[in-house]
């Protein structure tokens, strides 16, 4: 039991650097642009481009964690007055729609960025049925201002027929979109395992605005 809970610490904090670092990358790049404009009269070109994909990273990356610790914010008002039995009862009605729309999701997700990683996407509108027999490779597109890393040139023959990217591929900031859903989609799974085993009795339980507000009235000495 020990070894389990230490490596499910070691994970949050790799998640929690992992966005923690998004963040902060975010920042200094938003910084750097913000005095290479009044500063020096210059513009760094790819910085509002690679913000926006760092800012995605991290909004998916953070729902996924924040379905693991039940930080996502819900209305329990109606939960809290049932007895055990019927709230374990919709507890799993929604961790069942959770995961019926988190495949969806990740259907899409794939579907998605499958192309533009030279990859097929998957047939069937709502089920995925196999995969594509005939598509077109989409692993040239590239992004609009970021330009290609020297360090991922190794990339070329495999993707792009040998031939050098100007701009970073698109395939690999689209990546985030199929690994996060995936992600969401165990994170739900496991809710619903730990509702069905009654260690949970519903899927949002965080009450961070209310311990605030509590907080706040206890420093101020109100009731």
């Amino acid at each position: 039991m020990h070894s389990r809970s230490s490596h499910s610490s070691a994970i949050d904090r790799i998640e929690e650097t992992a966005i923690a670092a998004i963040l902060g990358l975010m920042t200094l790049i938003t910084f750097a642009n913000v005095v290479a404009r009044y500063v020096f009269n210059a513009n760094i070109l790819w910085a509002l481009e690679m913000t926006v994909f760092l800012f995605a990273w991290l909004a998916l990356l953070g729902a996924c964690y924040a379905v693991k610790k039940g930080a996502h914010l819900g209305v329990d008002a109606i939960i809290d007055i049932l007895p055990p039995a019927p709230r374990r009862v919709l507890a799993l009605m929604s961790i069942t729609v959770c995961i019926a729309f988190a495949f969806l999701l990740l259907k899409g997700a794939w579907d998605y960025w499958a192309n533009f990683a030279n990859l097929p996407q998957t047939e069937g509108r709502w089920f995925p049925l196999g995969f594509q027999d005939k598509f077109r490779p989409q692993a040239w597109y590239e992004v609009n201002d970021i330009p290609m890393p020297d360090f991922l040139r190794w990339i070329e023959p495999l993707m792009n027929d040998g031939d050098s990217y100007e701009k970073l591929p698109r395939f690999i900031p689209y990546a985030i979109l199929p690994f996060t859903m995936a992600l969401l989609l165990f994170r739900f799974v496991m809710a619903g395992v730990a509702i069905w085993q009654g260690k949970i009795d519903r899927i949002v339980a965080s009450h961070e605005v209310e311990d605030e507000i509590a907080e706040v009235q206890a420093q101020r000495g109100e009731g």
